[in-house]
């Protein structure tokens, strides 16, 4: 019954399995308890009547309160074990089960992350979980426990008198008969409603995230209009999901409570025919009143349960996804970068298949090599869409390289934990992230545990000084969230200081200084010059005058090394791409608005 299939199918942890069990244990003690005071009411009633009869005496006042008062006690300690089990327990499980996910996703490949989007990883998060946990503690428990119970109960009821007993309980079979039948379109609606309630997230983080372009542009109204047509959709599927339920679910109940009919026709006419005494059906009545009890909460809930199936799918597929792995130690000998080789794909990352089933076309990188030497700053430029970037966020291992190789000292990096690997890495990055938190806790996320000094001065070496003094409170001003109180320069700035203060002997930069003035360019420019002496610098830039003192210079163009070497040399070439592009910006800069 709780075998892996079981665990799949809700989602569930080792420990929620355990918990699971236990919830279903303490329902039957509970259920069966219940039937416990029913039968303490049987003999009772049974005693009375003999004694009405002269066949018998009254029991002691003393024994019935004795009785009465440890069912009292016995009911609230089961209760107290089954509240424990199918809540206390439970909302634990959702604490460990957020954690296993926030963890999974922590170790997954960048392509996983365009697959799915912000809206649909919090909806798993949030919602998906919200809905388990309501699944897990409102009706696995109590549906499982209520099986066990009845079937306990059953057989007891057949030693009595096996046609009341059919009576009694032929509409439980067919009522989940008739529920198990209509799973496939529940189903089916249960897929619709989650795809479209998804579809109101993105609309919704669509809209607040481009609220400026949004009204900038004056399409306010096309965008709420899009948005209602979105929401409008998800009420009336859910509304046709908790009709075409509701229809079956109240139809199952009106078929198990029809046992009551039967039960008092049956005994009826057994009675009427001298074959059953009337003690026996008036045992059989207050079990009845009792025997559909326990599924009442797990029927109003039956819809969520198949639901909750397909929150557990998407949450499976997470775990399931492949994560970025590797060994624990990196001990490269030096910090040269080496591509050798290097193929790939968005669509084949995507695709996940560590095989090369992509186009040439679709290839955003073929047969790249070339050598980043550590204590040089190597640059990559070429034109957008030429795989500057691609290359650097695959010498990082932000995604996995699936044909050729990536060696960090000589270390193959798709053999090493992400990490432990990036620890050895300071990056600088176009989209600057940052947190709603002061601008020391900003800098700070560079080095755990770096002292106020420290901080202060990478930020002085990253010309952050600047703009901090202006800010209320200086470093221990609030920024916003993603930085939002900055321009755009500031807070690459800040991302700058963040990786100066990491200090790690590889630092990338991508369009580091892209937001940047000419005056303060320079200045990142030289601090950049006099802190990353000894490093393996990696550069990606599209301003020639970025790069002019760089080491060496790779051009890639069409995900291919067009040309390799020092400026100097490349601007020899009369023909070369580099010295193209050089002298077209050249010119741009002389360009005026008429």
């Amino acid at each position: 019954m709780f075998g892996k299939e079981f665990q799949r199918k809700y989602a569930l942890t080792d420990q929620g399995i355990r918990n699971a069990k236990s919830a279903t244990f303490w329902t039957v003690i509970v259920n069966l308890l219940a039937m416990g005071g029913m039968g303490i009411l049987y003999m009772m009633m049974t005693s009375y009547m003999e004694t009405l009869t002269g066949g018998g005496k009254l029991p002691n006042t003393w024994v019935i309160l004795g009785l009465v008062l440890a069912f009292v006690v016995l009911s609230l300690l089961t209760h107290l074990q089954q509240y424990r089990a199918t809540y206390g327990l439970v909302y634990r499980e959702v604490k460990s089960v957020r954690i296993s996910l926030a963890e999974r996703m922590r170790k997954l490949p960048l392509g996983y992350f365009g697959k799915r989007d912000l809206a649909d990883l919090t909806e798993t998060i949030m919602s998906d979980v919200n809905r388990l946990e309501h699944v897990w503690s409102h009706c696995l428990g109590y549906l499982y426990g209520s099986y066990i119970s009845t079937a306990i109960v059953a057989v007891m009821l057949f030693t009595f008198d096996w046609r009341l007993a059919i009576a009694c309980l032929w509409g439980v079979p067919v009522a989940f008969i008739l529920l198990f039948g209509s799973r496939k379109i529940n189903k089916k609606n249960s897929e619709i409603t989650k795809a479209a309630g998804i579809q109101v997230s993105d609309g919704i983080q669509e809209t607040l995230e481009n609220i400026r372009e949004i009204r900038a542009t004056n399409q306010e109204k096309k965008f709420i209009d899009t948005l209602n047509q979105k929401i409008d959709y998800h009420e009336k599927t859910m509304l046709s999901g908790e009709l075409s339920c509701g229809i079956f679910v109240n139809a199952a109940s009106v078929i198990m409570r029809l046992g009551v009919a039967t039960t008092v026709l049956t005994g009826t006419s057994l009675i009427l025919k001298g074959q059953v005494e009337f003690m026996v059906l008036f045992m059989f009545l207050l079990v009845i009143t009792r025997i559909y009890s326990p599924f009442d909460q797990a029927l109003a809930l039956i819809a969520e349960m198949l639901m909750s199936q397909i929150s557990a799918a998407r949450i499976n597929e997470i775990h399931d996804t492949k994560a970025a792995e590797g060994v624990d130690a990196f001990k490269p000998n030096g910090h040269d970068i080496v591509f050798e080789n290097v193929g790939f794909s968005y669509e084949q990352s995507l695709e996940a298949t560590g095989s090369n089933n992509g186009k040439e076309s679709d290839k955003v990188l073929n047969g790249v090599s070339f050598t980043a030497r550590e204590g040089e700053v190597t640059a990559l430029v070429g034109p957008s869409g030429s795989g500057k970037s691609t290359c650097a966020r695959l010498a990082a291992r932000l995604w996995d390289v699936p044909d050729g190789t990536i060696k960090v000292g000589g270390v193959d990096i798709n053999s090493v934990d992400p990490e432990v690997l990036l620890s050895d890495y300071s990056m600088v990055f176009q989209d600057v992230v940052l947190f709603d938190d002061t601008v020391m806790e900003n800098i700070r996320l560079g080095k755990h545990g770096a002292t106020d000094e420290e901080v202060i001065a990478a930020a002085k070496a990253a010309n952050c000084d600047e703009f901090v003094d202006k800010l209320p409170n200086g470093y221990h001003t609030p920024i916003g969230e993603n930085g939002a109180k900055l321009s755009g320069g500031e807070r690459q700035r800040i991302s700058i200081a963040r990786a100066l203060l990491k200090n790690a002997p590889i630092v990338l930069l991508d369009e580091a200084t892209a937001s940047l003035d000419v005056e303060n360019e320079t200045k990142v420019q030289e601090a950049l010059s006099r802190l990353l002496s000894g490093k393996t610098v990696l550069v990606i830039a599209h301003r020639m005058r970025t790069v002019e003192a760089a080491d060496k210079i790779v051009v890639l163009k069409d995900g291919r090394v067009a040309e390799e070497g020092n400026p100097s040399d490349l601007m020899k070439k009369d023909d070369g791409i580099f010295r193209h592009m050089a002298r077209l910006q050249s010119n741009s800069a002389e360009w005026s608005i008429a």
